[in-house]
């Protein structure tokens, strides 16, 4: 892992339960404050158009460190999915972030020295599922989290990986190969 974390990107995709929408798939970007990925989170806080930013809190007045920033993929247009951006999946990043600084995925030795930016997708369908499983969300969106951030400060999936993989991986939503 390098040691001098000016900018580490990663991502993951844990897939939801049979029937549910919840499938989160965050694409991270961790850095140094005083860095590149600090710059790009200072400019994400000052967007007033498009999609809506926030930081990651276990609760009101328990924003999670390292500060994360929290962006929908898509801009959310009803107040259905903005509760669940704003509620569930705010709450899953947050936990995931702290956890990371817990079991020492992140050191806490530099945690305020560094900044995340997290991408979150939230299926459409799910604010109309009537049968929603809010818990599965958390979880999906929990374990993602975690595993991005894992794989970003470990330059994961490596060189050999990819190489290796090439030509017996194909894109999830089709093959163009």
């Amino acid at each position: 892992m390098s040691k001098n974390y000016v900018f580490h990107a990663g991502e993951a995709t844990v897939l939801a339960t049979e029937g549910q929408f919840t499938d989160a798939m965050p694409e991270i970007l961790i850095g140094r404050t005083d860095g590149p990925v600090g710059q790009a989170f200072a400019n994400m806080m000052a967007q007033s158009k498009g999609h809506t930013a926030m930081f990651a809190i276990r609760a009101c007045n328990q924003m999670v460190r390292p500060v994360t920033i929290t962006v929908p993929k898509v801009t959310l247009k009803d107040s259905a999915n903005i509760e669940l951006f704003g509620g569930v999946v705010q709450s899953a990043t947050a936990d995931a972030v702290l956890d990371c600084v817990i079991e020492g995925i992140i050191p806490r030795d530099v945690a305020d020295e560094l900044c995340i930016i997290s991408l979150v997708w939230i299926d459409p369908r799910c604010a109309k599922a009537p049968n929603l499983d809010k818990n599965d969300m958390y979880r999906t969106n929990y374990e993602a989290t975690k595993l991005a951030i894992k794989r970003a400060l470990n330059n994961e999936p490596g060189f050999d990986e990819l190489i290796a993989n090439r030509h017996s991986i194909k894109h999830d939503m089709d093959d163009w190969s």
